[in-house]
């Protein structure tokens, strides 16, 4: 077996947060606004202690590190058009640099690396600060966005947690000016604000705006925000309320903190002070979902081929990858003459960052063989990059190599040798033969095309020396080959 598995066609794609060195944060300081680049675990550090400065439960610091971390790298450049990716608000994650303490820093630590996964991708993992008994349908709030992890449910720790309502009395004239900064239609004036559809939750789903004769329909969230833009966020803290007109006010009284979809950070400091690990909290709060630093939850359905079985998620889709791989293995071992082992098994990744944090290879790596099974990053990214034939070849020949190889045979022979049975190559001149060291690396994908098209030269000219038929013998035989083994 080789000291670590075989590489393919070298891409140059990235996809995961979780890779790269920083984000770049948009941070308001006393001077004003400015763009810094922020290692992603001291970005997660900062939220942690920007949302979570009321927790008490390391468990739900924990949770919440993790659903931050989640966060960032599902929506990473959110703000790209304005040149960063997040701002230190609320709108993306409150991030409070300055307020990161030793013990924050090692509650991020503590889970580096990790996200919430779900079908092989980062989860969307919003979370609020009380639910007050019932988290909200993720559809209610973001459309897009939704998924079976975040539909409403009880929330029975957040009701152990105790009851925090509130209330709001708000000058009639001040709310029509808030929604006309906003660009929201209202009646000239506000004498009535009623509630006529709720979510199933119990939450504001669409306001009727009465007065001067007029009554005009708002959506409860749209009102939520223009009011907490413009009169500040601790006034309509959630849509779980009741309005009524008192005194030429308008009063409003609820209860919970937030949208109210995903993790209730009173629920989690509850669930903690009960005893609950960090993924017990993400579990419940996200359900089918996994935690852990390497993507998790994918739900492979089988293909079965003559001689090879592929793992997709959407077969319908990738029946022609497996139609595809059975030609190309059929084609290689006429030519070779190698032997098709038994259990060869091809698994098509969803998402480019599931294929990254299964094999723990680079964005650039296109494939991972490891034995008899194929990781390949999606179908359609390597056809948007011309490879996806070249890919599987050059991963078939390696199946094939592998079973029958001797342990001492080069790396670069066994690269080389696979490079130069793909027909589309051509070698450059190259002298003497590659050190294997630059096939293993993973960190300079420009140093391993080099290593790549000097071992593909170094075959070549061992083909031309001795043959093709001598070249492929040496596959299965130990010390009778014409370099250092």
């Amino acid at each position: 077996m080789l000291p670590r598995p075989a590489i393919a066609v070298l891409l140059a794609s990235a996809a995961l947060l979780a890779a790269e060195p920083a984000v770049k944060l948009r941070v308001h300081t006393p001077r004003g606004e400015s763009t810094v680049d922020v290692p992603l675990e001291r970005y997660v550090a900062a939220v942690v202690a920007g949302e979570g400065g009321v927790l008490r439960s390391e468990a739900a610091r924990q949770a919440l590190a993790v659903a931050a971390r989640t966060y960032a790298v599902r929506l990473r450049g959110r703000h790209s058009a304005e040149g960063f990716d997040f701002c230190d608000t609320t709108h993306c994650q409150r991030a409070d640099l300055d307020a990161v303490t030793p013990v924050i820093e090692a509650t991020a630590a503590a889970t580096s690396g990790e996200l919430v996964w779900f079908d092989g991708s980062p989860a969307f993992t919003p979370y609020s600060r009380d639910c007050a008994g019932r988290t909200e349908d993720a559809a209610e709030v973001w459309p897009d966005l939704a998924g079976p992890y975040l539909r409403s449910q009880a929330d029975p720790y957040c009701v152990r947690a105790g009851s925090r309502p509130w209330q709001w009395s708000a000058d009639p004239a001040k709310l029509l000016a808030a929604l006309t900064r906003s660009g929201l239609r209202a009646p000239r004036a506000i004498d009535r604000v009623e509630i006529v559809q709720r979510t199933a939750s119990g939450r504001a789903r669409t306001l009727l705006l009465g007065g001067a004769g007029e009554s005009v329909r708002i959506g409860a969230g749209s009102f939520h925000a223009a009011v907490g833009r413009e009169l500040g966020w601790n006034t309509v803290q959630s849509e779980r309320y009741e309005v009524h007109a008192a005194g030429g006010r308008l009063v409003f009284q609820g209860s919970g903190s937030g949208h109210g979809v995903g993790l209730c950070q009173r629920g989690a400091d509850q669930m903690g002070a009960e005893g609950r690990s960090y993924r017990e909290i993400l579990a419940f709060y996200y359900p089918g979902t996994a935690a852990g630093a390497t993507a998790r939850g994918i739900a492979w359905q089988r293909l079965g081929g003559d001689s090879i079985a592929l793992f997709s998620t959407d077969p319908d889709r990738d029946g022609a990858v497996l139609e595809l791989a059975e030609r190309l293995l059929s084609a290689v071992a006429r030519r070779t003459q190698w032997p098709v082992p038994a259990g060869i098994e091809i698994r098509l990744y969803p998402t480019v960052d599931a294929f990254r944090n299964s094999t723990g290879e680079p964005g650039w790596v296109a494939a991972h063989a490891d034995g008899r099974r194929i990781h390949l990053q999606p179908a359609s990214v390597l056809r948007a990059h011309g490879a996806l034939d070249r890919v599987l070849r050059h991963e078939l020949i390696h199946v094939l190599m592998e079973a029958q190889a001797a342990p001492s045979l080069p790396l670069w022979f066994r690269e080389g040798l696979a490079e130069y049975l793909d027909p589309s190559n051509r070698p450059a001149g190259a002298a003497g033969f590659p050190a294997d060291s630059a096939l293993r690396q993973t960190a300079d994908s420009a140093e391993a095309r080099r290593a790549y098209a000097d071992s593909l030269a170094a075959v070549t000219r061992l083909v031309e020396r001795y043959g093709e038929a001598t070249v492929l013998g040496w596959v299965g035989k130990r010390g009778q080959t014409p370099f250092p083994q």
